[in-house]
């Protein structure tokens, strides 16, 4: 096994390890069968990202990024029946992924439409969901100055900071060894925000020892 097999089998096994965390709250819906203090956009953006992702994956005819896009999105897609099935708030659920199903389809209609086949449409594919990566691992960083703030890191989950940082770093080294820079920018923020909540965690270790409660996924 090479080096980028290797990195390809890490960005595999971290990425949907990560994804995995959503697990935790979707055994607390079950339990409670309720989808109080669980949070949707996380679920629906993440899901809207993999899906971006996947056809970058597709062009680009990359099996890792394909995979594990595919997983990603179908266990986004489980969070967001189960907590539709459980929320009180069905019709704001409802319009918010109406609203995103609109977007992903005239994102498709422009890509495969104005765009030619080839690198233009690739590249410009890239662009789009390195953006979109970007600004989900950079939207947490308000909650990052208010637990500063507040001193309290209970709203950080320390497993998916270790997941974060070890799939932010696959992802960045697998795409230095493509020298695809698509993947390697979008990646790079996910390692500093992961290196500031594991300060966090060690500045304010001793104003909170209890185990620190899940949060749902931005990333």
């Amino acid at each position: 096994m090479d080096f980028l097999q290797l990195l390809s089998w890490a960005c595999i096994v971290f990425t949907v390890g990560m994804f995995s965390t959503g697990l935790t709250d979707l055994k607390k819906m079950w339990e409670s069968k309720s989808a109080d203090n669980i949070q949707f956009l996380p679920f629906l953006t993440t899901c809207l990202n993999n899906l971006g992702w996947l056809y970058y994956g597709i062009l680009k005819r990359d099996q890792t990024i394909v995979l594990v896009n595919i997983i990603g999105a179908l266990l986004q897609i489980l969070y967001i029946f189960v907590y539709f099935h459980y929320t009180k708030q069905k019709r704001l659920v409802t319009s918010q992924t109406l609203a995103a199903g609109t977007v992903l389809t005239v994102g498709w209609f422009y890509f495969t439409t104005f765009l030619p086949e080839g690198e233009a449409r690739l590249s410009q594919l890239g662009l789009t969901c390195s953006v979109v990566t970007v600004s989900m691992y950079l939207s947490p960083l308000t909650d990052l100055v208010e637990i500063v703030r507040s001193g309290n890191v209970k709203c950080l989950s320390f497993p998916l900071t270790v997941a974060t940082l070890f799939t932010s770093t696959s992802w960045v080294l697998y795409g230095l060894q493509l020298k695809d820079n698509y993947i390697v920018v979008p990646n790079t923020p996910g390692i500093f925000t992961s290196l500031i909540r594991f300060y966090l965690f060690w500045r304010f270790a001793s104003v909170n020892q209890s185990s620190p409660s899940y949060k749902p996924m931005h990333i």
